[in-house]
């Protein structure tokens, strides 16, 4: 069985979209924040969002990262 050839020219475009993603369900979940009563809920919904927001921040590293290799020919 062979290997498929490492492509990275579109990693940059999928990270941003992971991003895009991840950003509208931390807004989608800060909506349902605001709207829940239950504090129990609560607290696992702003968990949620305190572990996207750091992915988010991993992914605009990673994006970095994209960029700077991409820049020197994936060396």
């Amino acid at each position: 069985m062979k290997n498929k050839p490492d492509d990275r020219r579109d990693n940059v475009d999928k990270i941003r979209e992971n991003i895009s993603n991840t950003i509208q369900n931390f807004n989608l979940t800060q909506e349902t924040i605001e709207k829940t009563d239950n504090d129990k809920d609560k607290m696992t919904l702003e968990q949620k969002n305190e572990r996207r927001e750091e992915a988010i921040d991993g992914m605009r590293s990673e994006i970095r990262d994209e960029a700077t290799d991409k820049k020197n020919g994936y060396r």
